[in-house]
């Protein structure tokens, strides 16, 4: 989707692909054995499925609460936001925008940990603008009048916080430069290096990914404009399908025991070194909660970005 809620067969379309694939029963949401419930995530790379670096956390639901986790990678943020609407995803990944805009929009979600390579440090990452090595472009206020870059209208680092960026050097994300939706993180960065952008907006170790795998020559992309600190993807829990039961299991499951450490005393990886988890995670998940959004609601408030309006 290039454009975030772009109407309503959209919606319709994303919410009947997570329903096909089905989630937890009414009747069985008190958390019984034998249930299945229903994991949604949007990869940053379009290339990458995600239910591979998801396993971890999925199979230590799995072990610890007795249920069955069916891992659903989502095209979009709109079709996991619809899908916990509908009330046919029960526990997501979201980017920290997508989440408000689920949350304060009415889902009955609760944020439950966030990635951190480091215990002792908060769960963070930043938005970064990349031009070519060989660019005249050196910081953010270069980009009046340039084709520029980004993931889409629904994504924290690829679209809120550089159009927030932009506001603060005076540039009209609408009418000062040309927008180019590129769909995924990856791809933003991809369609600079392959000269369709002057400029692209990306979460901050999206560069490295796609130099460690040979997409892009190590060198070839620089950075110009680095955002403030953003808390990081939440995972988060659907009381509503789950019952409270089960999602405080789930909840506690994922607070005290999804990280590297825990997921090797528990016998899900044989040791931190062989232990994946999304985006390449150092440690693993460590607590958050609603408030720790709050910037994001601030960021809504001064861009009132066209995704912010579907909110209330």
């Amino acid at each position: 989707m290039t454009r975030f809620l772009a109407g309503a067969g959209a919606l319709a379309l994303a919410a009947t692909t997570l329903v096909a694939c089905g989630s937890s029963d009414s009747d069985s949401a008190a958390g019984t054995s034998g249930q299945t419930i229903t994991f949604a995530a949007v990869p940053a790379e379009s290339s990458v499925t995600l239910e591979q670096t998801f396993g971890n956390i999925t199979d230590l639901i799995e072990q610890e609460t007795g249920v069955t986790v069916n891992f659903q990678n989502a095209s979009d943020y709109a079709a996991v936001i619809e899908g916990m609407r509908a009330g046919q995803v029960d526990i997501a990944s979201f980017g920290p925008f997508s989440y408000v805009i689920a949350k304060d929009s009415g889902v009955d979600m609760e944020p439950v940990a966030a990635p951190t390579n480091d215990i002792d440090e908060a769960p963070a990452y930043t938005s970064l603008a990349y031009v070519r090595e060989d660019s005249d472009i050196q910081n953010i206020g270069d980009l009046a009048g340039k084709t520029v870059c980004f993931v889409d209208q629904a994504s924290t680092s690829g679209y809120l916080v550089p159009m927030k960026g932009l506001m603060d050097a005076e540039i009209n994300l609408d009418d000062d430069l040309e927008a180019v939706m590129a769909g995924g993180h990856d791809a933003s960065l991809l369609t600079l290096d392959s000269e369709g952008c002057d400029a692209a907006f990306a979460h901050d170790t999206m560069l490295t990914t796609l130099e460690n795998s040979g997409q892009v020559e190590p060198g070839a992309l620089r950075a110009v404009w680095e955002s403030d600190p953003i808390t990081e993807d939440p995972i988060t829990v659907n009381r509503g399908t789950l019952g409270d039961e089960l999602a405080d299991q789930i909840i506690q499951v994922l607070r005290e025991q999804a990280n590297k450490p825990a997921l090797v005393e528990a016998g899900i990886c044989s040791s931190e070194d062989d232990c994946a988890l999304p985006e390449e995670t150092g440690y693993g998940y460590v607590t958050v909660t609603d408030a720790d959004f709050d910037p994001i609601r601030d960021i809504c408030e001064v861009t009132d970005a066209a995704a912010c309006r579907n909110i209330g």
